[in-house]
C-alpha cells in the first residue's frame, strides 16, 4: 500500500508533514509493503486557491491514502472519486504519520471537516 504525505523537504521518513496538500513542496510516498519512498517535487506548489491539480502528478503512482495537515473541499471529492481516502495530521515526521496511520489514530478527512482556506492548519 502507497501513502502520500506532503512534506516540507525532500528528506525521506524524516521529511515532516506540510500543512495543506496542493501547495507542499514534496510529495513523499511511503510504500507499507517496501518501507521505501519515493519523492516528487510538486510541480504546482505555487497555485491560486481552488486550481491546484496534484492528482496529475500523482495519479500514477497507486495511491491508497493522503495524510496532511490539511485539505479542500475540492481535492477530497476529486481523490475520494479515485478511491483514495484522506486524513489529518497535526504534525510530525513520514516515519511518525505512518506508525499512526497503522495504529488507526489519524482522522479522516471529510467534505464536513475540508479546510475553507489554505490557513487551515
Amino acid at each position: 500500500m502507497k501513502i502520500c504525505i506532503p512534506t516540507e523537504t525532500a528528506e525521506g521518513k524524516t521529511a515532516k508533514v506540510y500543512g495543506h496538500f496542493g501547495s507542499a513542496p514534496y510529495f513523499t510516498i511511503y510504500d507499507t509493503e517496501k518501507g521505501a519512498c519515493e519523492i516528487m517535487n510538486n510541480s504546482n506548489e505555487h497555485h491560486s486557491h481552488g486550481t491546484c491539480h496534484p492528482m496529475g502528478s500523482l495519479g500514477s503512482k497507486d495511491i491508497s491514502a493522503v495524510v496532511c495537515g490539511g485539505m479542500g473541499m475540492r481535492a477530497i471529492q476529486k481523490l475520494k472519486e479515485s478511491g483514495i481516502l484522506a486524513y489529518r495530521a497535526s504534525g510530525g515526521t513520514v516515519e511518525e504519520i505512518v506508525e499512526q496511520y497503522k495504529a488507526n489514530k489519524l482522522e479522516e478527512l471529510t467534505l464536513e471537516n475540508a479546510c475553507a482556506q489554505h490557513g487551515c492548519h
